[in-house]
């Protein structure tokens, strides 16, 4: 189990600022206890640099560390010589092979690439398959810890540590070495095979415990271990021997093996396939046009022996979710749900654009003598910076009056536009010219630029660089909206590229940043800690700070003309919020083990998830770290509502009650799904509260009026121009976009409308909302009525992608009224009272193609309490398709065969589809995602 401690200071005792501290900071201790960081070394004399007409040193300040080792030593990348010049993606799954933050682990701490988990040891690479949860931290902590079920090296290795020797998008290969034994082992997200070179000894496996053998053909060895199925994979003509707990190989004239989970010993034969085409490099390639979001992930490979240049990856929920590439049967566990197994060296997923917007639309709703008031508070505050001296805390301060700037103009009031804008001018200036009280420095070990003063471990552990730099970059952008010459590269442009290029760069090639530092490509989303040196592996808080990130890389880019960091920022906020909706909110309830007791997480970790936050145990700060900054790029939150208000019903019940330290940000997020009750909750206290440290009553009061005049984000549709929004109330929907360029636009959107929008400015208009359901048929998802999702889910919500499953074979054997290899769909934590005189309902799509006596079959079932147990099972005839391409419509109509229990009132209950083929031999496709691909159960 991993030792996880949780530190629940009380805030009286934390250095002063840290008390209401909404981002990743350094007080979670995973078994260590904390350390001075002790006197900095002496920096040499700087150098300054110049950047446009802004600057930064290439030595930090006197009296300032970089990074550092947990006793405060410095320390430098842990690389041999072949990547010694490569810069690092600090931040990253596997960052501590090349950050030693502990002295005395030369080698790495676990790292979670699912669904394989790895550590490095001194005699090889550690190798675990966790697939059982535990839950930790008084219930606060789900984890799937790694644990090794066998260790993959060379006979005798026992290097000194262990060095990052190449890496990629998602992989990395480690390297050991011991004077006698050279080994090398690439790993990588969603990849099941470990593919390994050596060198001066025999392929040597040891096992955790003595393995059973299910299969044995020479080169070729299938063992199960802990429950875990593994194949070994050694040179054509050597022969594995077992001994114990000890598996060897000679290599012979070779230098390659492999292994490989498996998710069945009859997956035996199809893992052989890929034994040998080596993975030798991945990289995601990506595009925003037409309001859609495209990637396409990429493996490269080396055939070994043979000539097979395929592979098997595994897909994480939030990518097989919205990819229409075929999937095998196979799948794995990982913390992050369901892993589905692609026979592909490459899939690609497709995903709406999530728009961002310099501002709410002008809406009545809004007083603007009552807005111009709370402006003015800000704007002719003594010190509108609140005494901000640190990076983060500075962001936050520009953060704060750069939402406010667009407000200004909409409603008119110009003056404090521009005043405004020269507040954020000045500060951002101050900090982009070396040799001030605040400065920007280059460190050439790291590659990495540290703003100081800095904070949260932001110098001393690389932590957090994109939670500081995102509001930076956002500020910038909303400067460069009304000043284009500021944001010139001769003028401030360039620094601002500096802090783009060190925390979101989207080059391979620049040797002085890497490639998207904290940006996890595979795994959806960033990491915070520049070092990984935890024992539950890297970790996430703020989600949210990431995503302002991406929307200010919307905006800058927009702003500047610059579409490639544009569409960049498109790709990240589209991808991350998928990633934020599935492992943080769990918006679907198919992520968190059933004995997790939490609707959502503050932190995502390598092993899990945890509700709790770096610095307090506050259930609103909990909620609310995943919100914060509340901006234009906070709409992507509103495509699952039924989330949203799970989510605030969760805070209550934890909070004993509505919020009371962070309610504007709360309120703020509830509007995204319930105007009116958001509404209601600020008009209760009128104003009288203290906002949060990022926020304004200005800005509150802006976004929560105009919600309930225009209706909350209407995600349905999206706009082919990335800074476009749609809004619906009552059946009228509100369509919005900016037009930072030079000419007039016409914006087009998903439902057909179009906006003519002039050169730099912003136009609203409206229209209906669109027809509503067939109250004879299950129509679009209400209380009682799912929506069959792609990847086995019921769901209310009505924002998901059109898509479609596969439904198994019979293989021709009659399955009437028994459910073969069924595609099931699922909800869980049902609550409803039966609705009397009501009846099951399903309304579904099928197709079999040109495939002749096949036979789509349902049964839904009911577990009343959700304890495993399904209390009433519906089973329904089958329905024969025709042998021609094209949708048939499958009803309930078709008549119950078969009932068994009763139903019952739904507490926490769980509903289940299934559908299979009763006849035939040959696959079929189920819809998913539409409103023809629904059930309505008989409940209230």
């Amino acid at each position: 189990m991993i030792e996880v401690l949780l530190v629940r200071t009380s805030l009286s005792r934390l250095a002063p600022g840290l008390a209401s501290r909404p981002a990743a900071a350094t007080l979670l201790a995973i078994a260590v206890a904390a350390v001075g960081l002790g006197p900095a070394a002496s920096p040499a004399a700087a150098a300054t640099i110049p950047a446009g007409a802004g600057s930064y040193t290439d030595s930090r300040p006197a009296g300032t560390s970089g990074p550092t080792t947990n006793t405060g030593a410095p320390v430098t990348p842990k690389l041999t010589t072949a990547a010694r010049d490569k810069p690092v993606p600090t931040n990253d799954w596997w960052s501590s092979l090349a950050y030693q933050r502990y002295g005395d682990n030369p080698y790495s701490t676990p790292m979670y690439g699912h669904p394989l988990t790895y550590q490095a040891k001194a005699s090889g690479l550690e190798v675990g398959y966790p697939t059982t949860p535990a839950i930790v931290g008084d219930g606060r902590q789900y984890e799937y810890a790694h644990k090794a079920d066998l260790t993959v090296g060379l006979s005798g290795l026992n290097s000194p540590d262990t060095k990052a020797d190449a890496w990629s998008d998602w992989t990395v290969t480690p390297y050991w070495a011991d004077g006698s034994r050279t080994f090398r082992a690439t790993i990588g997200h969603g990849m099941p095979f470990v593919y390994a070179k050596g060198s001066g000894g025999d392929a040597r496996i040891t096992t955790a415990s003595t393995p059973t053998v299910f299969s044995d053909d020479g080169n070729v060895l299938g063992i199960t271990v802990a429950g875990h199925h593994y194949a070994l994979f050694a040179p054509t003509g050597s022969d594995w021997n077992v001994s114990g707990t000890a598996i060897t190989a000679g290599l012979g004239s070779k230098d390659y093996f492999s292994l490989a989970v498996l998710p069945s010993t009859d997956a035996l034969a199809t893992y052989r396939k890929y034994a040998f085409s080596f993975v030798t490099g991945s990289q995601v390639a990506w595009q925003s046009t037409g309001g859609t979001v495209k990637a396409t992930y990429s493996l490269t490979t080396e055939a070994k022996e043979g000539t097979e240049r395929g592979t098997l990856q595994a897909l994480y929920r939030h990518q097989w979710l919205h990819t229409t590439d075929a999937l095998t049967p196979y799948t794995y566990v990982s913390p992050r749900g369901t892993m589905k197994v692609r026979e592909s060296a490459s899939f690609t997923t497709s995903q709406k654009n999530n728009g961002v917007v310099p501002a709410l639309p002008a809406s009545s709703g809004v007083d603007k003598a009552r807005l111009a008031g709370y402006l003015n508070e800000v704007a002719n505050a003594s010190d509108p910076f609140s005494g901000a001296a640190d990076t983060y805390w500075t962001g936050k301060a520009l953060g704060r009056l750069a939402q406010l700037v667009p407000v200004a103009d909409q409603i008119g009031e110009t003056a404090t536009r521009d005043k405004l804008l020269g507040l954020m001018k000045g500060r951002l200036q101050e900090w982009f010219t070396a040799g001030g009280a605040s400065e920007f420095s280059y460190d050439k070990d790291w590659k990495t630029l540290t703003g100081y003063p800095a904070s949260y471990g932001s110098d001393t552990e690389l932590n957090d660089h994109h939670f500081h730099y995102s509001y930076y970059v956002y500020a910038a952008a909303i400067i460069a909206q009304y000043d284009q010459a500021w944001a010139a590269d001769s003028a401030w442009g360039t620094m601002i590229k500096h802090l783009i290029r060190d925390t979101a760069n989207p080059s391979r090639t620049d040797s002085a940043y890497p490639f998207l530092r904290g940006f996890d490509v595979y795994a959806g989303h960033s990491w915070a800690s520049g070092h990984q040196g935890f024992a539950a592996g890297n970790n996430q808080e703020s989600s949210s700070e990431s995503i302002n990130l991406s929307a200010g890389l919307v905006l800058w880019g927009a702003a500047t003309g610059d579409n490639n960091l544009r569409d960049l920022g498109s790709f990240l906020l589209t991808t991350e919020s998928e990633a934020i909706t599935q492992y943080w909110f769990d918006a679907s309830q198919q992520v968190f083990p059933a004995s997790f007791g939490h609707d959502t997480v503050g932190m995502v970790w390598g092993s899990g998830g945890a509700y709790s936050t770096w610095w307090t145990a506050n259930p609103e700060e909990i909620h609310g770290i995943n919100v914060l900054p509340v901006t234009g790029g906070s709409l992507h939150l509103a495509r699952e509502k039924a989330a949203i208000k799970r989510n605030i019903a969760e805070m209550e019940r934890e909070n004993g009650g509505p919020a009371q330290e962070w309610r504007d940000l709360l309120w703020q997020f509830e509007s995204l799904s319930d105007p009116a009750a958001a509404k209601a909750k600020w008009d209760g206290v009128n104003g009288n509260y203290t906002p949060e440290q990022g926020e304004s009553k200005a800005h509150t009061y802006h976004w929560i009026n105009t919600l309930n005049t225009v209706g909350a984000p209407d995600m349905t549709v999206s706009g082919d121009l990335p800074t476009s929004a749609v809004f619906s109330k009552d059946g009228t929907r509100t369509y919005t976009a900016h037009n930072h360029g030079s000419t007039a636009r016409t914006v087009t959107f998903s439902d057909g409308k179009t906006l003519s929008v002039p050169a730099r400015s912003t136009a609203t208009s409206t229209g209906p909302g669109g027809p509503g359901p067939d109250p004879e048929e299950p129509g679009p998802s209400t209380g009682n009525t799912f929506r069959l999702k792609t990847g086995g889910v019921l769901t209310t919500a009505t924002t998901d992608p059109a898509g479609a499953d596969t439904v198994a074979s019979a293989d021709g054997v009659n399955r009437d009224g028994t459910p073969y290899r069924p595609t099931v769909y699922e909800v869980k934590k049902v609550n409803g009272k039966v609705a009397p005189g009501t009846a099951t309902a399903f309304r579904l799509r099928v197709d079999a193609g040109t495939k002749v006596g096949l036979a789509p079959q349902v049964r839904v079932s009911y577990d009343l309490t959700g304890d495993g147990t399904f209390d009433r099972a519906e089973t329904f005839r089958y329905f024969a398709t025709d042998p021609v391409n094209g949708w048939e419509e499958y009803t309930q109509a078709s008549g119950a065969q078969a009932t068994t229990g009763s139903l019952g009132e739904l507490k926490n209950g769980t509903v289940r589809l299934e559908i299979w083929n009763a006849l035939g031999n040959g696959t079929s496709q189920v819809q998913t995602g539409t409103d023809a691909a629904v059930l309505k159960i008989p409940y209230v």
